[in-house]
C-alpha cells in the first residue's frame, strides 16, 4: 500500500495514540493532533508529526490543515477520533455541559471534515474514518448525552458517505466496544460524583460497580489495526464493530425488544 498522508485527532492517548503509531509503522506519513502535544513524544520518535490542536477551536483546525497542505501538498486520510464522555442522569447534567460535549464529539469533527473535503474532492480520493462507539447504536442509562452525540455522529457519517460517493471519497465508521482507555477508567468516578447521591443513586452505583467489575477489555491496538486495514481496502464496509463485547452487545440490541433490552441494562442487584 502506497504511503498516505494521514491526520489523526485525539492522538495523545488511547485509540488515537495507538492509531497514529500503527499507521506510522505501516509507513504512512502521520500527523497526530491533540491538545496535550507534550504527550506525543513517542509519535515524534517514530517519525511522525505532533501538532497542537483543540477540535473546538476554529483557528486550530485551519492552522493544522494548512500546515499539512503546505508540507505535503495533499491529505489522504482523516481519522476523527477526538472525543469526550459525560456520565450521569439527564436530570443531573447541565445542558451547557451537553452542548460542550457535542462541540467535541460532533461539531469539531464536522468542521474539520469541511476543511479537508475540498482537497479530497480535487484529488478524487480520500478516506474519512469517524471513530464512534457501540454507543452510536445502543442507548444506556446515565450516559444519554454521550450516546446521543455518537448517534448523531453515525447519522452524520451516513449522509457524508452518500454525498462523497461520486468523488471517490470513502467514509467509514468504527464502533469500538469496551477498550482500555482513560475514558473507561473515569466512568465509575463520574457516575458517583454526578448522580450517586440523588434519586438515581442506586442505578448510578450499580452502573459504576458494573464498570469496575469489567476486567476484560480490548487494547486500543485492536481498533488501530482495524483502521490500518480499512485504509488498504478498495471498498471498505460502512461500519466496523471492534473490540471486547462490541459485536455481542450490538447483536443483542438488534434482536431483543426495546423493553427486554431496557430490563437487561437497568438491572440493579
Amino acid at each position: 500500500m502506497a504511503a498516505k498522508i494521514c491526520l489523526v485527532t485525539g492522538a495523545s492517548s488511547g485509540i488515537g495514540r495507538a492509531t497514529a503509531l500503527e499507521l506510522r509503522r505501516a509507513g504512512h506519513v502521520v500527523y497526530g493532533a491533540a491538545r496535550r502535544v507534550q504527550r506525543m513524544d513517542d509519535l515524534r520518535r517514530a517519525g511522525g508529526h505532533a501538532v497542537a490542536m483543540d477540535v473546538t477551536n476554529e483557528g486550530d483546525l485551519d492552522r493544522v490543515v494548512r500546515t499539512i497542505l503546505d508540507e505535503q501538498r495533499r491529505i489522504d486520510v482523516l481519522i476523527n477520533n477526538a472525543g469526550i464522555g459525560l456520565h450521569g442522569a439527564i436530570e443531573d447534567i447541565p445542558v451547557d455541559k451537553a452542548r460542550a460535549l457535542f462541540e467535541v464529539n460532533l461539531f469539531g469533527p464536522a468542521r474539520l471534515t469541511q476543511l479537508v473535503l475540498p482537497h479530497m474532492r480535487a484529488q478524487r480520493s480520500g478516506t474519512i474514518v469517524n471513530v464512534s462507539s457501540i454507543a452510536g447504536e445502543i442507548s444506556l442509562p446515565l450516559a444519554s448525552w454521550y450516546h446521543s452525540s455518537k448517534h448523531a455522529l453515525e447519522a452524520y457519517s451516513d449522509s457524508l458517505r452518500q454525498e462523497c460517493l461520486p468523488f471517490g471519497i470513502k467514509v467509514v465508521v468504527v464502533q469500538p466496544g469496551i477498550i482500555k482507555t482513560e475514558f473507561e477508567d473515569e466512568t465509575p468516578r463520574e457516575l458517583r460524583e454526578v448522580s450517586g447521591s440523588g434519586p438515581y443513586g442506586r442505578l448510578a452505583e450499580a452502573m459504576a460497580s458494573r464498570a469496575e467489575g469489567t476486567h476484560k477489555a480490548s487494547d486500543p491496538a485492536v481498533v488501530a489495526q482495524t483502521i490500518r486495514k480499512v485504509l488498504g481496502l478498495r471498498t471498505p464496509k460502512p461500519r466496523y464493530a471492534v473490540g471486547y463485547m462490541a459485536k455481542t452487545i450490538l447483536t443483542l440490541n438488534r434482536l431483543l425488544s426495546d423493553r427486554r433490552f431496557d430490563a437487561m441494562v437497568t438491572k440493579i442487584g
